[in-house]
């Protein structure tokens, strides 16, 4: 072999393994970019999904608040509505108690009222009461009855007040009264019958 056949050889083998090395330097180097690749791809995505995560989670909690708002706002209205409702409807009623007042049905509850509150206070001293607005009734009431009536300074709208001081207890059949209650306890069904 001539020399200038060695250094063609010596030239072809060297050429052989610097491109074995060159290929192999670029095959590590791409498999290790391709990782970093994978890596950052997987880095992003899970960034990616929280942020995701994060903001669902941030609007569902602008919707509850939001939702959470808006029924209490209704809530507000609908008390609002009904205690408007209420003070019409009990309106009402004091209008009708007003006729009923002027019913003979009228005096006979104020003189079963005054019986009943009698036979409670069984001999006892009792002041009965009835409302100022009653005052054309107290002869008729005290004939039926036999009890001896004290027209009231207080205006209790109707019905009757008993005070039987050695018991120290008041009998309240006040129409007021009873009116504050129903008042107080009064709630309206939604709509449901035969409530």
């Amino acid at each position: 072999m001539t020399l200038e056949e060695k250094i063609q050889n010596l030239q072809r083998v060297s050429m052989k393994e610097a491109r074995s090395e060159g290929n192999a330097l670029i095959k590590g180097h791409a498999d290790f970019l391709s990782h970093r690749l994978s890596e950052h791809q997987q880095k992003m995505k899970m960034q990616a999904e929280n942020r995701i995560g994060n903001e669902k989670a941030r609007i569902r909690l602008r919707q509850n608040r939001d939702i959470s708002e808006y029924q209490i706002r209704l809530r507000r209205e609908l008390n609002e509505y009904q205690e408007e409702l209420k003070k019409k409807l009990f309106g009402r009623v004091r209008e009708l108690l007003k006729i009923y007042m002027k019913t003979g049905e009228y005096l006979d509850l104020l003189s079963r009222q005054v019986r009943e509150a009698m036979l409670y206070a069984d001999g006892e001293e009792t002041v009965i009461y009835i409302n100022a607005s009653d005052r054309e009734l107290k002869e008729a009431i005290e004939e039926r009855t036999g009890a001896l009536l004290t027209v009231s300074s207080e205006d209790f709208t109707g019905g009757t007040r008993a005070v039987i001081r050695t018991k120290n207890i008041l009998i309240d059949r006040s129409f007021s009264r009873a009116l504050e209650k129903e008042y107080a306890d009064f709630l309206f069904r939604g709509g449901e019958k035969n409530v």
